[in-house]
C-alpha cells in the first residue's frame, strides 16, 4: 500500500446522485491509512492540468453529508476529450502535488480518461493508481448492471410521462396526444423507463421509441390512431437519439444550409419530440397536441432521486477508495444485481476494466424490446421497478353514471 495524495474529478453530465459518490470517494479517503491529502479537481481533467485543485479534507463535514443530497457536479465538470500533448502536463501536477491515486465519476469518456491517464503514467514509471466511479443517466456503460443516476432520472421520466400522461388523458377534448422526451443519443433505457408507472393498459405512455431500433413513420402514425381510437388521447416516450433506417436522426431538420447539409439541434433543427409532434398534426389534421423537452432537468433533479440510487451511487465511491488502497489499478466500481433469496433485488459491487467499458455505449438488450420495437417486455419492467423505486398512487374515479 503505497501512500500519498488523492485526487477526484467529476465529468461529463451531472446526474442526481453523482455528489453521493463524490462524498463516499471524499469520506472513505479521508478515513483511509494510505491517503493523505485529498484533491477535488475544479471543471474536471481540464482544471486539473491548469492546478485548479481544492482541498477537500478542508471542508466542513457536514457539508460533505450533505453532497448525497446535492444535485449537479459539486466539483464542476468538463468534456474535455484528453489529446497527446495533454499527458505530460497531467504527469507534471501529478508529480508536483504527489498524487498516488486518481479517481474520476462519469461516464464513457471519463473511463477512458482515467484509463489512458493510468497507462501513461505507467509507461512513464510513475506509479498511480487510477479507479473509475461509474455515473450516466444514459443507463449505457459495459461492464455494470446499471449506473448510479439513471435510477432517479428513471424515476424523473416515469413520474413525467405519468403525470402528463394523465393531463393528456383528461385534456384529450382539447388535446389528443402527448410526447415525452429523454435523453440517450445511443440507448433507451431512459425512454423506455416511462413504463415504470403504467398499471393498466389504457395508462400512459402508449408508444415507447427508442434508438434500438429503426424509426417507421408510417408504422409509427399508424400506432397514434389506434391507441387515439380506442383510449381518446395517445401518450409516447420518445428517446433524443431515435433515427430512421439510414441513420438519419428523426430530429434532423428538414431545412439545408448553404452547403446543402441538413441542419441540426439550434441551428435549425429541432427536437425528436417536435419532430413526432409534427408528424402527428400533419397526419391528424383536426388533432391538437403537446410535446415536452425537459432536457437537463431529468439528469440533475435531486427532488426525484431514488433511494437506492443514492444509497448505491455513494457505496461506489467508497468502494473505489478501497480498490485503490487495495493496489488495484485500470478497474471501474461495477454494480452487480444480486437477490435476498426471495426474489427481492440486492446490491453487489463488482470492478470492470476500464479498457472494456470506456468509450462504447451500451444499447438495450433485444430481450428488453419486444417484437413491435415500440414497447418492452417483462424482463426489461423486472429490471427497472427495484431502481425507480415505489412510485406515488393516484385517484382512479369510477365515473358511475346518474341514473
Amino acid at each position: 500500500m503505497q501512500t500519498g495524495n488523492a485526487v477526484v474529478g467529476q465529468s461529463g453530465g451531472p446526474t442526481s446522485v453523482i455528489n453521493a459518490s463524490l462524498a463516499g470517494v471524499i469520506e472513505g479517503a479521508i478515513r483511509s491509512g494510505a491517503i493523505t491529502g485529498v484533491y477535488g479537481m475544479r471543471w474536471g481533467i481540464e482544471g486539473f492540468m491548469q492546478e485548479m485543485l481544492v482541498d477537500l479534507k478542508a471542508e466542513d463535514p457536514r457539508q460533505v453529508a450533505l453532497l448525497k443530497s446535492t444535485p449537479s457536479s459539486a466539483l464542476g465538470s468538463s468534456r474535455h476529450k484528453l489529446q497527446d500533448e495533454d499527458f505530460p502536463k497531467i504527469l507534471a501536477v501529478l508529480k508536483k502535488y504527489d498524487i498516488r491515486y486518481f479517481f474520476m465519476i462519469g461516464g464513457n469518456d471519463s473511463m477512458d480518461t482515467i484509463n489512458r491517464v493510468a497507462a501513461y503514467c505507467r509507461g512513464e514509471g510513475y506509479e498511480l493508481n487510477g479507479i473509475g466511479v461509474p455515473k450516466t443517466v444514459d443507463n449505457d456503460l459495459f461492464g455494470t448492471d446499471h449506473t448510479p443516476g439513471y435510477g432517479s432520472a428513471a424515476r424523473y421520466v416515469a413520474l413525467s410521462v405519468q403525470q402528463g400522461g394523465r393531463l393528456a388523458r383528461d385534456m384529450q377534448k382539447v388535446d389528443q396526444y402527448s410526447v415525452y422526451q429523454a435523453v440517450g443519443r445511443d440507448a433507451g433505457w431512459l425512454a423506455a423507463a416511462a413504463v415504470a408507472a403504467k398499471k393498466d393498459e389504457a395508462d400512459p405512455p402508449h408508444i415507447l421509441l427508442i434508438p434500438e431500433r429503426a424509426f417507421d413513420k408510417g408504422k409509427f402514425l399508424d400506432k397514434v390512431g389506434e391507441v387515439q381510437g380506442k383510449y381518446g388521447f395517445c401518450s409516447i416516450s420518445v428517446g433524443e437519439g431515435v433515427s430512421y433506417a439510414d441513420g438519419t436522426p428523426i430530429s434532423a431538420s428538414q431545412t439545408a444550409d448553404k452547403f446543402g447539409n441538413v441542419e441540426f439541434g439550434a441551428m435549425g433543427g429541432t427536437s425528436a419530440a417536435m419532430m413526432l409532434h409534427k408528424m402527428i398534426a400533419g397526419r391528424y389534421e383536426s388533432w391538437r397536441g403537446e410535446f415536452q423537452v425537459v432536457e437537463s432537468l431529468q439528469m440533475c433533479a435531486s427532488d426525484r432521486a431514488s433511494a437506492l440510487d443514492v444509497a448505491e451511487a455513494y457505496a461506489c465511491g467508497l468502494r473505489a477508495v478501497e480498490l485503490a488502497e487495495e493496489g488495484r489499478d485500470g478497474l471501474m466500481v461495477s454494480i452487480v444485481r444480486g437477490s435476498d433469496g426471495h426474489g427481492h433485488y440486492r446490491t453487489e459491487l463488482g470492478t470492470a476494466e476500464l479498457k472494456d467499458v470506456a468509450v462504447r455505449a451500451k444499447p438495450m438488450p433485444d430481450e428488453y424490446i419486444d417484437e413491435s420495437g415500440m414497447w418492452v417486455t417483462d424482463k426489461f419492467i423486472d429490471y427497472l421497478r427495484p431502481l425507480v423505486g415505489k412510485l406515488p398512487e393516484f385517484a382512479d374515479l369510477a365515473y358511475k353514471p346518474v341514473k
